[in-house]
């Protein structure tokens, strides 16, 4: 007999065994993300986060835009842990001013172009805390009034102007498009959807480039006036995170027979496909969305908005999951892998600023509103695993 002929014959035949039991065994990792072990995994990472903001923030501060959009997160954070202490904080933050943005009550003095003042009342700066404060009063049984009645005055003063240029940049769109609706919802007013989409209407012809379906931050960015150090479009990442993140929050609470619904969603679907084609290999979106080597690096704060939109998008039947869950992947593994420190603390958050090539960014760089957009994101990725 050939032995070596024998030999070789049964490591094919186990090779065989091996290979097809391999290939009809049960993926574990494929299936590993849709377990409840992963579910428990993105809670403990929220919990890990948001307990490291609060215990070394235990002072409240006041409403303007940075501290609300943490709290934004914060809120959402508490949507889906249950974490009641979550919503105490909100809460007292928002006894601390009073259910208020900015606090001038004489509506003569009411400005709205920038300001960081209390008779800025109009500037959308001064209205993103709206958002948390109804999400408040929807969650207060006894429908406590005091907790929206600011708000409802501040917008329905605003909607009987003339003027329609409120939203004169591109983080405007999410600080004060979905308190429109969420005001809408409990009021029954109309007017604040025709205004929402006169307003909104006014920002898309100023900043969307429908070539490249992106907005510039502002009028000060738009192309060729302003190039990036390649002589690129600049359009910047947070910039159109935030507008990202507010159309998901807009279409949440907009009546089906809205009748600008489908332009909302044709805007927000085509801003998907721009976003995925920039997004580096490492999941994140660098500062200048089509220019890597203008702000290179790693940048949280728009990378987390993003995936929130696109999670958001996934879960609510406008996205395909097959097509975008290969962006959410890489995305969250930024965040969790990369951003995420081992202390709880969200790194490469790009400080306050307007420009993509603004401030070095490093682990250690972390700011309120960044770890609201992780919060917003790691929330909405509960339950896309759910």
């Amino acid at each position: 007999m050939n032995y070596k002929f024998y030999d070789l014959s049964v490591m094919v035949f186990f090779s065989v065994i091996i290979v097809c039991f391999t290939a009809c065994a049960p993926n574990q990792d494929n299936n590993k993300t849709h377990e409840k072990t992963d579910v428990k995994e993105v809670i403990d990472i929220i919990t890990k986060v948001n307990n490291y903001w609060q215990a070394n923030h235990p002072e409240h501060g006041n409403a303007f835009w940075h501290r609300a959009a943490y709290h934004t997160g914060n809120m959402a954070a508490y949507e889906v842990t249950g974490k009641e202490a979550y919503r105490v904080y909100s809460e007292a933050w928002a006894e601390h001013n009073e259910w208020k943005g900015a606090k001038s009550d004489n509506k003569e003095n009411w400005k709205y172009s920038y300001g960081e003042s209390d008779d800025f009342v109009l500037f959308g700066d001064w209205q993103i805390c709206f958002h948390v404060y109804v999400d408040l009063y929807n969650l207060d049984e006894t429908k406590d009034e005091r907790k929206i009645a600011r708000a409802k005055e501040v917008m329905e003063y605003q909607m009987a102007t003339q003027q329609n240029d409120y939203w004169w940049w591109a983080d405007g769109l999410y600080m004060v498009m979905p308190v429109m609706t969420k005001l809408h919802n409990i009021t029954g007013n109309k007017l604040y959807l025709e205004k929402l989409y006169e307003y909104f209407s006014f920002a898309k012809e100023l900043m969307y480039d429908e070539e490249s379906n992106l907005f510039y931050r502002d009028a000060k960015y738009i192309y060729p006036a302003h190039k990036t150090n390649n002589g690129k479009k600049d359009f910047w990442a947070r910039g159109n995170g935030w507008v990202f993140a507010g159309l998901a929050k807009v279409l949440q609470d907009l009546p089906e027979n809205d009748p600008h619904r489908d332009e909302y969603i044709s805007i927000y679907r085509d801003m998907a496909k721009a976003l995925a084609g920039c997004q580096q290999d490492e999941g994140f979106w660098t500062r200048s969305l089509l220019d890597a080597n203008h702000a290179s690096g790693y940048e949280t704060s728009g990378t987390a908005f993003f995936l929130y939109g696109y999670l958001w998008g996934i879960n609510n039947g406008f996205f395909d999951r097959n097509e975008y869950d290969p962006v959410v992947e890489k995305a969250w593994n930024y965040l969790a892998d990369i951003a995420l420190q081992d202390n709880g603390k969200v790194g490469y958050v790009q400080p306050i600023g307007e420009r993509a090539d603004q401030h070095t960014i490093n682990a250690e760089t972390t700011a309120d509103f960044g770890v609201g957009a992780f919060l917003l994101a790691a929330s909405e990725m509960v339950k896309h695993l759910k």
